[in-house]
């Protein structure tokens, strides 16, 4: 959830005819798409790169503050996507980001009039006879719903156990508005999967399919419910987090009441000092948190934005930690396969240890990186980024020159662009999870260091895998025994298919050398008949004229080979 905006609180986004809705963002999609395939596409290709590298920052300027416009006046799943684009410090340009950012306080309040209507259709009584008392301003506002303090009746407040709640209603019509951005998004995500530079980077239409699930998800508050009992059920032992507890009594697929936890907001610095806890002693246990829910729980918080945590102190002097962190909002979750969490943990260790063979095989194993990948360049990469700035926190990466920033950034940009990089299933809120996190921790301390947070938990997660060393030294040894009872057989073959000659070795790497190797020939010999021609024609043409000229006229084919060679 987000602030509320009250100088817009008449404002409800998204009304108006679906089908107009739907063409709006298909005009906008195609428009900016065709944008960048004329700039980043057509331009390079016939040699005006320059132009296109000279305009960029304008155009992604442009882009940022026309996409944001526009989810502002629409609401719906394009705040969502501009929260998303607003968190990816890591592949988007500033440009962007910045702008989007302020997404995050820009969603303008439904009437409560028409909350009112819906809670109580939900609810299936009036307001008054389920609530002793239900603000009418509202404490928070998001893309799909909007949040307002209420008293439990005295009655249920002593059966409960809590008086205070917060009542959080769905903006009305929200379903339809989700179904015609999903349709559209769907529709984007087809065009998209036909662009060769994004299709082999990632699945378009299973990033959307992944987007829509987890939208849906979100606009049924029996299931965040459900979540924020999970959630709580994990860190029922941890005396750092606390959550809201669920008045099931006063809850549906629409309308949500939730024990009211309202505390410090997690990146007030003047509020936390004022309750005498520093900020820099925040941003490690927040880390910490965070890599609990990713790398051992495999269940966590997709929105971990500053509006959704607060620091809530301690009520009680003995207790074993003096603030705990409140979370919120659990309608955006992820889940971590076992897979997929064994390679994050088999990362972050290799990460900490500063081992760039290591993280890569660990890159691979999570599936960012296809098997067929040669990553002998992007290892060496790696240990170059460890050497020069693995440790440095934020504060110590802005003293670094930025000219060395771009030479390393140019250089190791050349080596991805290389690679087959891909985004694997699950992999979205991963990144906007984490995303959110770096931006939190360095929020609350700006010489926050994550590699002092990352260092000791990937310790102990090695000291966790070493307690199964066992067990893993007797897989490994079927598996030796699996393929020694298996070589006799695999050589035999191995033996026949030399025999008959139906061996065949494939190295990617060399058969690129090579068809760049073949590519200069055919030039050479281009240019070769080119010049023979060209000469010849010359000669002759004294003698000739007509036949001279049409030696030195037929020279132009093999002279646009060459170019068109070149060009490729």
């Amino acid at each position: 959830m987000t602030s509320v905006r009250r100088d817009r609180a008449d404002a409800v986004p998204g009304a108006g005819d679906p089908g107009a809705r739907y063409r709006r963002i298909l005009r906008f999609a195609l428009w900016h798409l065709t944008v960048t395939w004329w700039f980043e596409l057509f331009l390079p290709r016939v040699g005006l790169s320059r132009i296109a590298e000279h305009t960029r920052t304008k155009r992604m300027q442009r882009f940022a503050q026309r996409f944001h416009a526009l989810a502002v006046e629409l609401g719906g799943l394009m705040i969502k996507v501009g929260q998303f684009m607003s968190s990816r410090l890591d592949v988007l340009p500033p440009e962007i980001t910045a702008e989007l950012e302020g997404l995050q306080d820009e969603v303008p309040a439904v009437p409560f009039r028409a909350i009112r209507s819906l809670a109580e259709a939900e609810l299936g009584a009036p307001l008054e006879s389920v609530f002793a008392s239900v603000e009418e301003i509202p404490i928070a506002a998001a893309s799909l719903g909007q949040a307002h303090r209420a008293q439990l009746l005295p009655g249920n407040a002593a059966d409960i156990g809590l008086a205070s709640a917060v009542l959080k209603v769905q903006r009305p019509g929200i379903d339809a508005i989700v179904d015609v951005d999903l349709a559209a998004l769907r529709k984007v995500g087809g065009w998209l999967s036909h662009v060769r530079l994004v299709s082999n980077r990632a699945d378009i239409p299973a990033l959307v399919k992944e987007f829509a699930q987890t939208s849906l998800e979100e606009i049924d508050y029996m299931n965040e419910a459900a979540n924020a009992e999970r959630f709580a059920a994990d860190f029922a032992d941890d005396e750092r987090v606390t959550v809201p507890d669920v008045v099931w009594e006063r809850t549906t697929r629409r309308a949500l009441t939730l024990e009211d936890v309202t505390a410090i907001k997690i990146t007030d610095s003047e509020a936390l000092l004022a309750a005498g806890i520093d900020p820099a002693e925040v941003a490690p246990v927040f880390a910490s948190v965070m890599f609990d829910q990713l790398f051992t729980n495999g269940f966590f918080h997709a929105d971990p934005h500053p509006g959704n945590i607060f620091i809530t102190p301690a009520t009680d002097s003995s207790a074993g930690h003096p603030w705990k962190l409140t979370f919120i909002d659990f309608g955006m979750m992820g889940e971590v396969p076992p897979k997929t969490r064994s390679g994050l943990r088999k990362l972050l260790i290799a990460a900490a240890s500063r081992d760039g063979k290591g993280l890569v095989a660990a890159i691979r194993d999570v599936g960012v990186l296809v098997p067929s990948a040669d990553t002998v360049k992007l290892e060496q990469a790696m240990t170059h980024l460890f050497a020069r700035f693995g440790g440095m926190g934020f504060a110590e990466l802005r003293e670094v020159d930025p000219r060395e920033f771009r030479d390393f950034a140019m250089e190791f940009g050349d080596v991805v662009r290389t690679l087959p990089f891909q985004l694997p299933e699950n992999f979205l809120l991963i990144i906007r999870a984490m995303s959110l996190t770096s931006g939190v921790c360095s929020s609350l301390d700006a010489r926050f260091n994550l590699w002092d947070s990352v260092e000791p938990y990937a310790a102990q997660l090695l000291r966790d895998e070493r307690g199964n060393i066992v067990q893993d030294v007797a897989q490994q040894a079927l598996d030796v025994a699996g393929v020694v009872l298996r070589l006799p057989k695999r050589l035999d073959g191995l033996l026949s298919r030399i025999e008959d000659g139906s061996l065949s070795v494939s190295n990617p790497r060399l058969e690129r050398q090579m068809a760049r190797l073949s590519r200069t020939a055919q030039r050479l010999a281009s240019a070769l008949v080119f010049g023979a021609l060209l000469i010849a024609g010359s000669v002759v043409r004294a003698d000739d004229t007509v036949l001279g000229n049409v030696l030195m006229i037929v020279s132009v084919v093999p002279l646009l080979h060459v170019l068109w060679r070149g060009r490729r």
